[in-house]
Protein backbone atom coordinates (compact mmCIF):
# COMPACT_ATOMS: atom_id res chain seq x y z
CA UNK A 1 0.00 0.00 0.00
CA UNK A 2 2.74 1.92 0.99
CA UNK A 3 5.08 1.74 -2.26
CA UNK A 4 1.79 2.26 -4.37
CA UNK A 5 1.05 5.51 -2.80
CA UNK A 6 4.10 6.68 -3.04
CA UNK A 7 4.36 5.51 -6.53
CA UNK A 8 1.72 7.82 -7.56
CA UNK A 9 2.34 10.38 -5.42
CA UNK A 10 5.97 10.72 -7.41
CA UNK A 11 4.61 10.40 -10.46
CA UNK A 12 1.79 12.50 -10.08
CA UNK A 13 3.76 15.23 -8.90
CA UNK A 14 5.95 14.56 -12.18
CA UNK A 15 3.31 15.89 -14.06
CA UNK A 16 2.81 18.31 -12.36
CA UNK A 17 6.49 19.60 -12.94
CA UNK A 18 5.71 18.62 -16.52
CA UNK A 19 2.82 20.72 -16.97
CA UNK A 20 4.52 23.92 -15.47
CA UNK A 21 7.69 23.77 -17.59
CA UNK A 22 5.61 22.85 -20.95
CA UNK A 23 3.42 26.01 -20.17
CA UNK A 24 6.16 27.80 -19.41
CA UNK A 25 7.77 27.19 -22.33
CA UNK A 26 4.33 27.36 -24.39
CA UNK A 27 4.14 31.37 -23.51
CA UNK A 28 7.13 31.58 -25.56
CA UNK A 29 7.30 29.27 -28.39
CA UNK A 30 4.37 29.44 -30.96
CA UNK A 31 2.15 26.85 -31.50
CA UNK A 32 3.53 26.42 -35.43
CA UNK A 33 7.07 27.27 -36.36
CA UNK A 34 8.11 27.71 -40.35
CA UNK A 35 11.92 27.85 -40.53
CA UNK A 36 13.92 27.44 -43.93
CA UNK A 37 15.64 23.93 -44.07
CA UNK A 38 19.42 25.35 -44.82
CA UNK A 39 20.21 28.78 -43.96
CA UNK A 40 19.39 30.82 -40.72
CA UNK A 41 17.02 33.05 -42.59
CA UNK A 42 14.61 32.93 -45.77
CA UNK A 43 12.95 35.35 -47.99
CA UNK A 44 9.70 35.25 -46.92
CA UNK A 45 7.98 36.32 -50.40
CA UNK A 46 9.02 32.70 -51.26
CA UNK A 47 6.53 31.67 -48.46
CA UNK A 48 2.73 31.17 -49.79
CA UNK A 49 1.44 33.48 -46.62
CA UNK A 50 -1.49 33.70 -47.66
CA UNK A 51 -2.95 30.49 -48.45
CA UNK A 52 -1.50 29.49 -44.93
CA UNK A 53 -3.68 32.56 -43.77
CA UNK A 54 -6.54 31.29 -45.40
CA UNK A 55 -6.02 27.69 -43.55
CA UNK A 56 -9.59 27.37 -41.18
CA UNK A 57 -7.59 27.80 -37.52
CA UNK A 58 -4.63 29.49 -38.16
CA UNK A 59 -5.88 33.22 -36.44
CA UNK A 60 -2.14 34.70 -35.92
CA UNK A 61 0.71 35.23 -38.24
CA UNK A 62 4.19 37.07 -37.39
CA UNK A 63 7.27 37.58 -38.86
CA UNK A 64 10.40 36.90 -36.51
CA UNK A 65 13.54 37.61 -36.69
CA UNK A 66 16.35 36.05 -34.38
CA UNK A 67 19.65 36.95 -34.47
CA UNK A 68 23.12 37.00 -31.46
CA UNK A 69 24.05 40.87 -30.59
CA UNK A 70 26.46 42.06 -28.56
CA UNK A 71 24.19 44.34 -25.34
CA UNK A 72 25.83 47.17 -23.50
CA UNK A 73 23.73 48.91 -20.52
CA UNK A 74 25.72 51.86 -19.15
CA UNK A 75 29.66 50.00 -18.42
CA UNK A 76 28.16 47.05 -18.41
CA UNK A 77 27.84 44.49 -21.71
CA UNK A 78 26.35 40.64 -22.44
CA UNK A 79 25.81 38.89 -25.79
CA UNK A 80 21.51 37.73 -25.81
CA UNK A 81 19.95 36.86 -28.59
CA UNK A 82 17.41 40.04 -30.05
CA UNK A 83 14.19 38.65 -31.89
CA UNK A 84 12.70 40.99 -33.98
CA UNK A 85 8.45 40.46 -33.69
CA UNK A 86 5.80 42.38 -35.26
CA UNK A 87 3.59 44.15 -32.35
CA UNK A 88 1.06 41.80 -32.31
CA UNK A 89 3.29 38.86 -31.26
CA UNK A 90 2.02 39.22 -27.38
CA UNK A 91 -1.43 37.66 -28.64
CA UNK A 92 0.21 34.99 -30.53
CA UNK A 93 2.79 33.97 -27.79
CA UNK A 94 0.89 34.89 -24.10
CA UNK A 95 4.43 36.91 -23.27
CA UNK A 96 2.48 39.76 -21.23
CA UNK A 97 1.55 37.27 -18.64
CA UNK A 98 5.07 37.02 -17.99
CA UNK A 99 6.01 40.59 -17.70
CA UNK A 100 8.00 40.58 -14.25
CA UNK A 101 8.76 44.36 -13.99
CA UNK A 102 7.40 46.92 -16.58
CA UNK A 103 4.94 46.71 -19.45
CA UNK A 104 4.94 44.72 -22.67
CA UNK A 105 5.52 47.61 -24.87
CA UNK A 106 7.61 47.50 -28.30
CA UNK A 107 6.70 50.26 -30.07
CA UNK A 108 4.94 53.52 -29.94
CA UNK A 109 4.50 55.99 -32.99
CA UNK A 110 8.11 56.22 -34.22
CA UNK A 111 9.96 55.03 -31.34
CA UNK A 112 11.78 51.81 -30.13
CA UNK A 113 11.68 49.69 -27.21
CA UNK A 114 12.72 46.65 -26.02
CA UNK A 115 11.51 44.04 -23.60
CA UNK A 116 14.37 41.56 -21.96
CA UNK A 117 14.09 38.65 -20.38
CA UNK A 118 15.00 38.29 -16.62
CA UNK A 119 18.64 37.26 -17.04
CA UNK A 120 19.83 39.77 -19.31
CA UNK A 121 18.58 42.57 -17.59
CA UNK A 122 20.08 41.09 -14.38
CA UNK A 123 23.61 40.95 -15.98
CA UNK A 124 23.16 44.04 -17.29
CA UNK A 125 21.68 45.55 -14.27
CA UNK A 126 18.92 47.56 -16.31
CA UNK A 127 16.55 49.60 -14.62
CA UNK A 128 13.49 50.64 -16.01
CA UNK A 129 12.90 54.10 -14.95
CA UNK A 130 16.36 55.25 -16.07
CA UNK A 131 15.57 57.57 -18.74
CA UNK A 132 19.38 58.74 -19.58
CA UNK A 133 20.78 55.42 -20.41
CA UNK A 134 18.86 53.73 -23.16
CA UNK A 135 19.96 50.13 -23.95
CA UNK A 136 22.30 49.54 -27.07
CA UNK A 137 22.63 46.74 -29.37
CA UNK A 138 25.61 45.79 -31.34
CA UNK A 139 25.30 43.31 -34.48
CA UNK A 140 28.22 42.10 -36.98
CA UNK A 141 27.64 43.87 -40.31
CA UNK A 142 27.16 41.59 -43.31
CA UNK A 143 30.43 42.57 -44.57
CA UNK A 144 32.25 44.12 -42.39
CA UNK A 145 35.54 45.51 -42.63
CA UNK A 146 37.32 44.13 -39.61
CA UNK A 147 40.21 47.02 -40.06
CA UNK A 148 38.30 49.25 -38.26
CA UNK A 149 36.40 47.70 -35.91
CA UNK A 150 33.85 50.77 -35.65
CA UNK A 151 33.09 50.34 -38.84
CA UNK A 152 32.21 46.59 -38.57
CA UNK A 153 29.28 46.75 -36.44
CA UNK A 154 25.50 48.63 -36.61
CA UNK A 155 24.22 50.08 -33.65
CA UNK A 156 20.73 51.17 -32.36
CA UNK A 157 19.74 52.42 -29.20
CA UNK A 158 16.51 51.03 -27.19
CA UNK A 159 14.84 52.00 -24.19
CA UNK A 160 13.86 48.82 -22.04
CA UNK A 161 10.24 48.95 -20.94
CA UNK A 162 9.73 45.82 -19.33
CA UNK A 163 11.42 42.21 -18.08
CA UNK A 164 10.03 39.01 -18.50
CA UNK A 165 10.41 35.67 -16.90
CA UNK A 166 9.44 32.54 -18.96
CA UNK A 167 12.26 29.76 -17.90
CA UNK A 168 15.86 30.66 -17.23
CA UNK A 169 17.09 29.28 -20.36
CA UNK A 170 14.98 32.22 -22.57
CA UNK A 171 15.62 34.81 -19.48
CA UNK A 172 18.96 34.40 -19.73
CA UNK A 173 19.17 34.76 -23.76
CA UNK A 174 16.38 36.64 -25.36
CA UNK A 175 15.62 40.16 -25.90
CA UNK A 176 12.74 41.32 -27.88
CA UNK A 177 12.46 44.24 -29.98
CA UNK A 178 10.03 45.40 -33.12
CA UNK A 179 10.80 43.74 -36.21
CA UNK A 180 10.86 46.97 -37.95
CA UNK A 181 13.88 47.62 -35.64
CA UNK A 182 15.48 43.68 -36.42
CA UNK A 183 14.99 44.82 -39.72
CA UNK A 184 16.88 48.45 -39.43
CA UNK A 185 19.86 46.87 -37.28
CA UNK A 186 20.44 43.78 -39.73
CA UNK A 187 19.51 45.49 -43.32
CA UNK A 188 17.23 43.52 -43.38
CA UNK A 189 14.24 43.45 -46.19
CA UNK A 190 12.31 41.01 -46.77
CA UNK A 191 14.30 38.30 -44.46
CA UNK A 192 13.20 36.49 -41.39
CA UNK A 193 14.28 33.84 -39.45
CA UNK A 194 10.94 32.18 -38.85
CA UNK A 195 7.17 32.36 -39.32
CA UNK A 196 5.69 32.05 -36.42
CA UNK A 197 1.55 30.67 -36.32
CA UNK A 198 -1.26 31.07 -33.59
CA UNK A 199 -4.13 28.35 -33.68
CA UNK A 200 -7.32 28.70 -32.06
CA UNK A 201 -8.79 27.10 -29.35
CA UNK A 202 -9.89 23.04 -29.73
CA UNK A 203 -8.19 23.22 -33.17
CA UNK A 204 -6.55 19.66 -34.37
CA UNK A 205 -3.16 21.43 -34.47
CA UNK A 206 -1.43 18.12 -35.96
CA UNK A 207 -3.80 18.40 -39.10
CA UNK A 208 -3.08 22.26 -39.42
CA UNK A 209 0.26 21.18 -39.34
CA UNK A 210 0.19 18.44 -41.99
CA UNK A 211 -1.60 21.32 -44.61
CA UNK A 212 1.08 24.07 -43.87
CA UNK A 213 3.86 21.51 -44.74
CA UNK A 214 2.59 20.68 -47.61
CA UNK A 215 1.31 24.75 -48.81
CA UNK A 216 5.32 25.33 -47.58
CA UNK A 217 7.12 22.84 -49.32
CA UNK A 218 10.17 20.74 -48.88
CA UNK A 219 12.65 23.64 -48.66
CA UNK A 220 11.00 24.67 -45.20
CA UNK A 221 10.56 23.12 -42.05
CA UNK A 222 7.00 23.22 -39.89
CA UNK A 223 7.35 22.63 -36.26
CA UNK A 224 4.73 22.31 -33.41
CA UNK A 225 5.68 22.93 -29.76
CA UNK A 226 6.93 19.49 -28.74
CA UNK A 227 9.15 19.45 -31.69
CA UNK A 228 10.50 23.11 -31.00
CA UNK A 229 11.37 21.30 -27.68
CA UNK A 230 12.25 17.96 -28.88
CA UNK A 231 15.40 16.97 -26.46
CA UNK A 232 13.20 18.83 -23.45
CA UNK A 233 10.20 16.45 -24.22
CA UNK A 234 12.38 13.56 -24.37
CA UNK A 235 14.35 14.57 -21.26
CA UNK A 236 11.16 14.91 -19.36
CA UNK A 237 10.01 11.48 -20.93
CA UNK A 238 12.72 9.30 -19.91
CA UNK A 239 13.49 10.94 -16.41
CA UNK A 240 9.39 10.02 -15.57
CA UNK A 241 10.52 6.40 -16.64
CA UNK A 242 13.61 6.03 -14.56
CA UNK A 243 12.05 7.40 -11.91
CA UNK A 244 8.86 4.81 -12.28
CA UNK A 245 11.49 1.86 -12.65
CA UNK A 246 13.46 2.90 -9.45
CA UNK A 247 10.24 3.27 -7.82
CA UNK A 248 9.07 -0.43 -9.12
CA UNK A 249 12.52 -1.97 -7.90
CA UNK A 250 11.61 -0.28 -4.29
CA UNK A 251 8.15 -2.09 -4.76
CA UNK A 252 9.07 -5.07 -5.35
CA UNK A 253 11.64 -5.15 -2.65
CA UNK A 254 8.53 -4.42 -0.20
CA UNK A 255 6.19 -6.40 -1.76
CA UNK A 256 8.76 -9.49 -1.02
CA UNK A 257 7.02 -9.18 2.35
CA UNK A 258 4.17 -11.18 0.82
CA UNK A 259 6.64 -14.18 0.10
CA UNK A 260 7.29 -14.22 4.40
CA UNK A 261 3.58 -14.02 4.78
CA UNK A 262 2.57 -16.71 2.46
CA UNK A 263 5.60 -18.96 4.00
CA UNK A 264 4.85 -18.46 7.53
CA UNK A 265 1.10 -19.11 6.47
CA UNK A 266 1.67 -22.50 4.54
CA UNK A 267 3.70 -23.52 7.72
CA UNK A 268 0.98 -22.29 9.87
CA UNK A 269 -1.61 -24.83 7.49
CA UNK A 270 0.31 -28.09 7.52
CA UNK A 271 -2.80 -29.70 8.45
CA UNK A 272 -5.36 -28.28 6.56
CA UNK A 273 -3.22 -29.17 3.75
CA UNK A 274 -3.01 -32.89 4.92
CA UNK A 275 -6.72 -32.67 5.09
CA UNK A 276 -7.28 -31.13 1.54
CA UNK A 277 -5.21 -33.75 0.63
CA UNK A 278 -7.04 -36.46 2.38
CA UNK A 279 -10.15 -35.31 0.72
CA UNK A 280 -8.78 -35.86 -2.86
CA UNK A 281 -7.29 -32.39 -3.48
CA UNK A 282 -4.53 -32.76 -5.67
CA UNK A 283 -1.30 -30.52 -5.51
CA UNK A 284 -2.39 -28.13 -8.13
CA UNK A 285 -5.64 -26.94 -6.36
CA UNK A 286 -3.54 -26.53 -2.86
CA UNK A 287 -1.14 -24.14 -5.06
CA UNK A 288 -4.19 -22.28 -6.44
CA UNK A 289 -5.54 -21.52 -2.84
CA UNK A 290 -2.24 -20.46 -1.75
CA UNK A 291 -1.67 -17.98 -4.92
CA UNK A 292 -5.17 -16.99 -5.00
CA UNK A 293 -4.70 -15.69 -1.37
CA UNK A 294 -0.89 -13.94 -2.67
CA UNK A 295 -2.60 -12.38 -5.08
CA UNK A 296 -5.55 -10.96 -2.94
CA UNK A 297 -3.27 -9.57 -0.50
CA UNK A 298 -1.29 -7.74 -3.49
CA UNK A 299 -4.32 -6.21 -5.07
CA UNK A 300 -6.04 -4.85 -1.66
CA UNK A 301 -2.81 -3.39 -0.66
CA UNK A 302 -2.29 -1.83 -4.48
CA UNK A 303 -5.94 -0.78 -4.25
CA UNK A 304 -5.53 0.71 -0.78
CA UNK A 305 -2.47 2.48 -2.38
CA UNK A 306 -4.62 3.77 -5.34
CA UNK A 307 -6.86 5.04 -3.04
CA UNK A 308 -4.22 6.66 -0.44
CA UNK A 309 -2.63 8.08 -3.18
CA UNK A 310 -4.95 9.76 -4.69
CA UNK A 311 -5.99 10.98 -1.69
CA UNK A 312 -2.91 12.60 -0.80
CA UNK A 313 -2.65 14.26 -4.19
CA UNK A 314 -5.85 15.74 -4.18
CA UNK A 315 -4.76 17.50 -0.53
CA UNK A 316 -2.09 19.01 -2.58
CA UNK A 317 -4.05 20.16 -5.27
CA UNK A 318 -6.45 21.19 -3.00
CA UNK A 319 -4.76 23.20 -0.18
CA UNK A 320 -0.93 22.95 -1.57
CA UNK A 321 0.25 21.51 1.68
CA UNK A 322 3.69 21.01 1.03
CA UNK A 323 5.40 24.34 -0.17
CA UNK A 324 8.65 25.04 -2.38
CA UNK A 325 11.41 25.96 -0.81
CA UNK A 326 12.47 29.34 -1.50
CA UNK A 327 9.29 29.40 -3.57
CA UNK A 328 9.59 33.32 -4.55
CA UNK A 329 12.30 32.73 -7.03
CA UNK A 330 9.94 30.22 -8.78
CA UNK A 331 6.16 30.84 -10.70
CA UNK A 332 4.74 28.08 -8.17
CA UNK A 333 4.49 28.40 -4.25
CA UNK A 334 3.72 24.40 -3.51
CA UNK A 335 4.49 21.57 -5.29
CA UNK A 336 2.54 21.14 -8.44
CA UNK A 337 0.20 18.05 -9.09
CA UNK A 338 -1.57 16.45 -11.84
CA UNK A 339 -3.20 12.93 -11.52
CA UNK A 340 -3.24 10.91 -14.74
CA UNK A 341 -5.71 8.04 -15.08
CA UNK A 342 -3.12 5.91 -17.26
CA UNK A 343 -0.76 6.17 -14.32
CA UNK A 344 -3.19 4.60 -12.03
CA UNK A 345 -3.46 2.09 -15.00
CA UNK A 346 0.28 0.99 -15.26
CA UNK A 347 0.69 1.38 -11.26
CA UNK A 348 -2.12 -1.69 -10.92
CA UNK A 349 -0.48 -3.20 -13.68
CA UNK A 350 3.39 -3.19 -12.00
CA UNK A 351 1.34 -4.08 -8.80
CA UNK A 352 -0.39 -7.43 -10.53
CA UNK A 353 2.73 -8.29 -12.16
CA UNK A 354 4.77 -8.07 -8.92
CA UNK A 355 2.17 -10.05 -7.03
CA UNK A 356 2.00 -12.58 -9.34
CA UNK A 357 6.02 -13.11 -8.92
CA UNK A 358 5.82 -13.23 -5.84
CA UNK A 359 2.82 -15.45 -5.10
CA UNK A 360 3.77 -17.81 -7.38
CA UNK A 361 7.36 -18.56 -6.09
CA UNK A 362 6.52 -19.19 -2.41
CA UNK A 363 3.86 -21.78 -3.72
CA UNK A 364 5.98 -23.02 -5.86
CA UNK A 365 8.77 -23.97 -3.97
CA UNK A 366 7.57 -24.35 -0.31
CA UNK A 367 3.92 -25.77 -0.68
CA UNK A 368 5.28 -28.67 -3.05
CA UNK A 369 7.73 -29.50 -0.23
CA UNK A 370 4.78 -29.64 2.33
CA UNK A 371 2.71 -31.54 0.28
CA UNK A 372 5.06 -34.09 -0.06
CA UNK A 373 5.88 -34.45 3.62
CA UNK A 374 2.30 -34.63 4.21
CA UNK A 375 1.83 -37.57 1.50
CA UNK A 376 4.94 -39.70 3.45
CA UNK A 377 3.04 -39.38 6.72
Amino acid sequence: MVGTAALIIVLSVFNGFETVVVRLFNTFNPEIQITAKEGKTFDITTLPVEKIRQIQGVVYMTDAIEENALLKYKDKQFIATIKGVNPDYQKLSGIDTMIAEGKFILQKDTNNYAVVGQGVAFNLGINLNDYMNPLEIYVPRRESNFNNPLEAFNSETAFPTGIFSVQQDYDIKYVIIPLRFARKLLNYDKEVSSEEIGLSPKTDWEKIQAQIQNIAGEKFSVKNRFQQQALLYKIMKSEKWAIVLILSFILLIATFNVVGTLTMLILDKKKDISILWSMGADRKLIRRIFFVEGMMITFIGALAGLVLGALICWLQQRFGLIRMPDSGSFVITAYPVHMQLIDFVYVLLIDMAIGLLVSWYPVKQISKKTIEQEKKF
